[in-house]
């Protein structure tokens, strides 16, 4: 934030179906696989990677993919829609052991990584805990990943671990973080919409504008 060159987006959450977006982002048609592995690619080529001692191409990045998928039911006027998102997080990492103390840009990153999954596991342990408040506000990951563990969606992590000994607290702690998610537990349910509830829908939308038009003039009486 404050660099030349980035724009800020802003993050929000529709208080009807509860689905997340973000102001300004670009949303790409794929009629096929091979158009959504052309998005993914186009993604991970954006991603930031970079050399530390334990890893040649660390990921300095989370990456964030969203698949928006509608069905529509000629016969019964019935739509469905859904959202799967995937998320490839940044491993936490230790800066003493992959070098990051002695980088400044590395260590920056660092940081910033721990902090965005700091964030995440208190929106987890939230959710566990069914606290009235979840802190998804907190970071912009846990609110870009809010409709993806609260509400009425399903929740899978699928954890990256080390085999070797020497990195053996990294992995323990990599499956606590992970049992915390499974615990996770929400009712899912589909999304539909009917051809009656569309109806109804935009006469809600044409009284909204009608109502901020009326607000927007001045009534003079005698």
């Amino acid at each position: 934030p404050g660099e030349q060159g980035k724009v800020k987006l802003e993050v929000k959450r529709d208080p009807g179906s509860g689905m997340v977006s973000v102001d300004g982002a670009k949303v790409e048609p794929a009629k096929d696989a091979q158009a959504l592995r052309k998005l993914l690619d186009t993604g991970l080529q954006r991603r930031k990677v970079a050399t530390t001692k334990m890893n040649s191409a660390s990921s300095r990045s989370h990456l964030v993919f969203s698949v928006l998928v509608q069905n529509h039911v000629k016969a019964t006027a019935t739509t469905t829609s859904g959202k799967m998102t995937f998320v490839d997080l940044a491993g936490s990492e230790r800066v003493a052991r992959s070098g990051a103390v002695n980088d400044d840009q590395r260590l920056a990153e660092a940081r910033a990584i721990n902090k965005s999954l700091s964030a995440l596991g208190d929106v987890v342990a939230a959710l566990t805990s069914e606290a009235s408040f979840v802190p998804y506000r907190n970071h912009k990951l846990t609110q870009l990943m809010a409709d993806s563990l609260g509400g009425n969606a399903k929740c899978c992590m699928i954890v990256n671990v080390s085999p070797l000994s020497v990195d053996c607290d990294e992995t323990r702690n990599s499956l606590d973080y992970a049992s915390r998610v499974k615990n996770v537990t929400n009712d899912a349910s589909r999304s539909a919409e009917t051809r009656e509830t569309a109806k109804w829908k935009a006469i809600i939308e044409k009284l909204k504008q009608e109502n901020a038009q009326l607000k927007g003039t001045k009534v003079v009486t005698k």
